[in-house]
């Protein structure tokens, strides 16, 4: 007796839209760099890799707080004044200026710590807003976009803070076994935020909201709880960002730190192929997109095209990002 084998269907072929959609961040990055290897001087050189791993990783902390946030159909605008925010307080605690501390690893953990806290309440202000006055969460981060950066100038008078504090700067000039200290906080964030939308409940929940807010609620799961959770995430990791920054530059300059920060978060996300409608959350997709955006920064600036011109880029890389999802999803 012939047993007759059961003809295995072949997997589906992407179209087109979907192959781009898929693979098209992963090309572009391929692209740059291939473009800076051949057109760009001393791109290969530990330098050049020290620089652009060190910029990129405060964009992938925030990105990654943007990215659970717009896994649920909301939006951060207020992260680049969050991180203003932080980095005008952590100066302020070990030198002296809120209260008098003797002991400088206590002044040093404080300011690590009291800026987190503070920024991850100005957090929840944004969840507030969007759960319980169900105000579009581009209005409701757009109070703390303007006004935040106003509370760390009137914070600091407006003054630079200029310091030197090694034990504090480790976070942004120092390193473990020769790797960037800045670049191993990206790494485990990025991780962490993986791990909690891959394998835990909340990351389940966060994608259920961003899907359908409806049903979510239908089924029990806790949906202003959820949505609180993510903002407050992103303000904690915009503070850590924040933190970073001034840390590297040695300085806190509330007029500066963060500036833009938003618009290469909001760009990372969308080039990662995370949809900015909600349902969907790419984390690994968010880390090479943040790449992507600091190369097309880097590119632009090695080969004499003005910083303005990378906002223009960076605003275009949305618009195409968003207009592959939309045409991939209707396949």
């Amino acid at each position: 007796m012939t047993v007759t084998e059961t003809p295995t269907s072949a997997p589906p072929r992407l179209t087109p839209m979907e192959w781009i959609g898929r693979y098209g961040t992963f090309i572009a990055f391929l692209a740059l760099l291939l473009f800076n290897v051949v057109v760009t001087p001393n791109f290969l050189s530990w330098q050049t890799l020290n620089v652009n791993l060190t910029q990129v990783a405060t964009i992938v902390i925030v990105a990654t707080g943007m990215t659970l946030v717009i896994a649920t159909g909301g939006i951060d605008l207020s992260v680049g004044s969050l991180m203003a925010i932080s980095g005008a307080i952590a100066p302020m605690i070990f030198m002296g200026k809120l209260f008098p501390i003797d002991n400088m690893a206590l002044a040093v953990a404080l300011s690590f710590i009291v800026p987190i806290i503070i920024v991850m309440g100005f957090g929840w202000f944004n969840g507030f807003l969007v759960t319980h006055f169900s105000i579009q969460p581009i209005v409701a981060t757009l109070v703390l976009f303007i006004a935040g950066r106003g509370i760390a100038q009137v914070a600091t008078n407006g003054n630079l803070q200029v310091f030197k504090n090694d034990a504090f700067q480790f976070i942004g000039m120092g390193r473990i076994l020769g790797i960037p200290a800045q670049v191993i906080i990206m790494i485990v964030v990025a991780l962490a935020a993986y791990c909690l939308i891959r394998y835990s409940v909340v990351g389940r929940q966060i994608i259920a909201v961003g899907g359908n807010e409806k049903a979510a609620r239908l089924t029990g799961i806790p949906v202003k709880r959820v949505k609180t959770f993510v903002y407050v995430i992103s303000g904690a990791l915009a503070a850590l960002a924040g933190l970073i920054v001034v840390a590297r530059n040695s300085s806190s300059d509330a007029n500066l730190v963060g500036l833009g920060m938003e618009l290469d978060a909001i760009a990372a996300v969308a080039v990662g192929g995370t949809l900015l409608t909600g349902g969907r959350a790419n984390i690994l997709g968010t880390l090479l997109g943040a790449f992507v955006i600091q190369l097309v920064r880097y590119t632009l600036l090695a080969n004499g095209v003005p910083d303005a011109a990378a906002l223009l880029v960076k605003a275009g890389l949305i618009v195409v990002a968003v207009f592959i999802q939309q045409r991939a999803d209707k396949v």
